[in-house]
């Protein structure tokens, strides 16, 4: 099981909303959250390009072909 799905079923079982008990569910997060965890990064958006600009980029990315 990967640190995600270990994640994500933590949280469904020991969540408070769904009947667990609040002080076993901090204790689950504080261990899930340290320092080498993934989850804790902070989220990146990447801008794309639209319309033309996108097109003109991908056309030239294309590798030419060769007969």
């Amino acid at each position: 099981m990967s640190d995600r799905a270990a994640f994500r079923a933590f949280v469904r079982t020991h969540h408070p909303d769904v009947g667990g008990d609040p002080a076993v569910f901090a204790a689950g997060l504080a261990r899930f959250r340290q320092p080498e965890s993934r989850y804790d990064a902070p989220v990146t958006f990447v801008a794309r390009r639209r319309g033309i600009a996108a097109l003109l980029v991908r056309f030239r990315r294309r590798p030419s072909r060769v007969r």
